[in-house]
């Protein structure tokens, strides 16, 4: 079934990366420690460190309801979005604490469903960034490394004798979903059972981004953006002479890994997927804009006779949090309580918890 609770005809605008970046006044939200008490009951932590593609080391947190101790529990793993974002889902980039996986991971965890999050190779925990030459941090940073971690952090999740081997999914936000569609390609045969991508785009990167010039960047920065975007795609490496209000968007590393990124169809991925999913949509998104940007997921679904359901939900944030108004971006405060019950009303049957 595919259910839309709001038809935008016309979205927010993504923010450029430089050149409009998101103010936001909005107060830091307290966040509960992951292994204190709850209202609807007690959980635990684990930290744990596994081997990712390439030798690199992961590190993470696996939040578990106390009672899987007894009884085998269903797993997620919680894929993050773009750039410096860490396992609880926040970025230095950002003006306010987001906490977008912690919240998720607490949710789940309070209804019966386990999450292992992850800081990426290059962020917090994990194995850092590279020094060497431009080539070696090339290779750290491929698309198909990150990929590998996904499928790595799946395999680790397994590893834990209270996960329920036949009731696992992965969760992607934002980029973090294009992670996690193209991992669940390999995963489909390995005890996989779900996909939830959440605040994801449906279209290539490149014509993401081409939009997002034609509509915000300045007219200075617009032929030299189509350049580095023609450059990358033609040959892998992002041109060392952009303008500083690019770099920022197109760092000198990244240009194998944007290649792939920018390449990457993910309606036809979805398309081709065996997996039941769920596409959760915020309708005040301004960097995956509705209906533009999801409308081809949502016609991916249409065309498969695999179980998946598409929720648009108003008033909703790109970080999955509720705006108070045009003008606030929707970094900080908790999780909507619109996902959150959208969230749990597909995975909790899906995944049997």
């Amino acid at each position: 079934m595919i259910r839309r609770r709001a038809l935008l005809g016309a979205g927010a605008l993504l923010p450029g990366a430089a050149w409009a970046q998101a103010q936001d006044r909005r107060r830091t939200p307290q966040s509960l420690t992951e292994s204190g008490w709850y209202a609807k009951g007690r959980t635990k932590t684990r930290a744990v460190r596994f081997a990712g593609t390439g030798g690199v080391s992961l590190a993470g947190t696996l939040l578990m309801p106390l009672f899987s101790e007894i009884q085998y529990v269903p797993g997620i793993v919680l894929v993050a979005g773009s750039g410096p974002t860490d396992r609880d889902g926040n970025n230095p980039l950002a003006p306010d604490r987001i906490d977008l996986l912690r919240e998720i991971a607490e949710l789940l965890a309070r209804n019966g469903i386990a999450s292992l999050r992850y800081d990426k190779r290059g962020i917090g925990q994990s194995t850092p960034r590279p020094r060497g030459s431009l080539e070696e941090q090339e290779a750290f940073f491929a698309w198909d490394n990150f990929v590998g971690d996904v499928e790595a952090a799946h395999a680790e999740l397994l590893r834990h004798d209270e996960i329920k081997p036949y009731a696992t999914a992965l969760l992607g936000h934002s980029e973090g979903g294009l992670l996690a569609l193209a991992a669940s390609r390999a995963l489909a045969t390995r005890k996989l059972h779900a996909l939830v991508l959440a605040a994801t785009p449906g279209r290539k990167l490149e014509d993401i981004l081409q939009a997002q010039i034609a509509r915000d960047a300045p007219p200075s920065l617009r032929l030299p953006t189509d350049r580095a975007i023609a450059a990358i795609l033609e040959t892998g490496r992002v041109p060392n002479n952009l303008p500083p209000e690019l770099q920022l968007l197109f760092p000198l590393y990244a240009g194998p890994f944007l290649k792939s990124l920018m390449s990457f169809d993910p309606a036809a991925a979805l398309a081709e997927s065996r997996l039941p999913c769920l596409l959760v949509q915020g309708g005040a998104d301004r960097q995956v804009v509705p209906m533009e940007d999801v409308q081809p997921l949502i016609d991916a679904l249409r065309t498969r006779n695999i179980s998946g359901e598409a929720v648009v939900i108003p008033q909703v944030s790109h970080n999955l949090k509720t705006v108070t108004g045009p003008a606030d971006p929707g970094f900080g405060g908790p999780l909507s309580p619109a996902v959150a019950g959208t969230l749990l009303k597909w995975l909790v049957p899906a995944l049997g918890a």
